[in-house]
This record gives C-alpha cells, structure tokens and sequence, in this order.
C-alpha cells in the first residue's frame, strides 16, 4: 500500500447532488486510513450519490472534498483514473463482465490502470484471488459462481492496487445471511490490514455485531455518530 499521510477522506461543507437536485447538505466528516465506517439511511437518502460523489463518479458542486490526496472540486476528467488507482470501489450488482473469465475481468482493470508487464498482472491475479479464498476460479465465469463467490471476485477486483479506501455500497445487499457474514468476515481481514472502508448497508445484524462508527444520512444532513449506536426507525 502506497505512503500516504492525512485523513485518506475529508469532506467540508459539502452539498450532494443527484443530477441537479440536492440531497445532502452541510456535509462533514473525515475517515483516516485503516478506519471502518458505516454509512447508513433510508433507501433513498442519498447514500449511494455521496458514495459516488466521493469517488467522483457524479460531480461535486458545492463544499470541499479530498479524497487520497485529490481535490474533488478541481480534479480534471484525466485525473479521475489516478484518483480511483488508490481506491477500491465495490457494487452490490457486481458488475462483472459475463463474457469474460474471472481473470479477463481482473485483467481488465489491470490494463486500465496502467499494468503492463504480463507476469506481475499474472502474479498479483492469484495474490488477490487467494486472498479472497477464491484460489481455483480463474478460468471460470461469472455464471459459474454462486452470488457470495461473485462477490469476492469483485472484491478481489477492488484489491488489485493496494487501495487506501474500499468504497462499499451494499456489498451484502443481494446474498443471504450466512453468506453476508463470510463477505464481511473478509471485510475485516482486509480492514486489519490498513485499508479504510466506508460501507453503505442496510444490514441490521452486522452492525449489531460489529459497533463502530456510522455515518447516518437522515433528513438532507449526515449525522457522524462515533458511538456505535444507530436508530434503526431511520434505516430500512
């Protein structure tokens, strides 16, 4: 994992935005690297625009970001892929390629951050891919794999450059409870070694048997609640 110093995430009086309407205001909090944060709220309270936001999939308009050391307000369209080469991001769809093997899926976004040599791609594939406990799938495809296996190769994607931040929205929103448990057991290795995360979740049990800090979007603000506590009437 690269050096890096500072709060990997810092936001400041910030307002998100889905398309031109404004669904967070006044928004602040910092994550530091090696934290695990929970981000929280009624389908629709703007968790997945601020996620996107943060890793400037939507533009952000109003307030300061930095995230791994990028300016959100000033980075240019070029700088986005070097921003994203030092996060992970994680889709609870998955959105893995059908037609493509699991190392042609990982192999892509190798290629389009920069890798090049073909014997380190090969390398850090299976590195990520035992990492994950998946080490004997790589010839197969998506079809082929249950939805929690799915999930790790997707994991393992998000792996691949060593991020300082995994972004997480809904990573256990379509797997059943027992499978949830190993996702988020796999979570927390990766968390113990380093890398920060900030998960969006609707998932009750886990952050019942996991307490730690949330983020709670509720009402247009983002309540930092570092108590570990969380008023479930404001969740789905």
């Amino acid at each position: 994992m690269s050096f890096f110093s500072g709060p990997v995430v810092s936001v400041r009086d910030a307002t998100i935005f889905q398309e031109s309407v404004p669904v967070l205001s006044e928004v602040n909090f910092e994550i530091d690297k090696g934290e695990l944060v929970f981000l929280v709220g009624r389908t629709g309270s703007g968790k997945s625009s601020l996620l996107k936001t943060l890793y400037a999939d939507l533009p952000l308009r109003l307030g300061e970001i930095n995230v791994a050391g990028f300016d959100l307000l000033q980075i240019k369209r070029n700088e986005i892929p070097l921003m994203r080469r030092k996060l992970g991001i994680i889709f609870q769809d998955f959105q893995l390629f059908s037609d493509r093997s699991v190392a042609d899926n990982l192999f892509f976004v190798m290629r389009a951050t920069g890798w090049k040599d073909r014997s380190k791609m090969r390398s850090r594939l299976m590195e990520v891919l035992i990492r994950v406990g998946l080490g004997s799938v790589e010839n197969k495809y998506p079809h082929q794999l249950s939805g929690g296996e799915q999930q790790r190769v997707v994991i393992a994607r998000a792996l691949i450059n060593e991020p300082l931040i995994l972004f997480a929205d809904e990573p256990t929103g379509n797997l059943d409870p027992e499978v949830s448990d190993g996702i988020f057991k796999l979570f927390l290795e990766i968390n113990r070694s380093g890398t920060a995360i900030l998960m969006a979740t609707h998932d009750h049990r886990i952050i019942q048997k996991n307490p730690g800090r949330i983020l709670q979007c509720e009402y247009g603000k983002v309540i930092d609640n570092t108590s570990g506590s969380v008023q479930y009437s404001g969740m789905d």
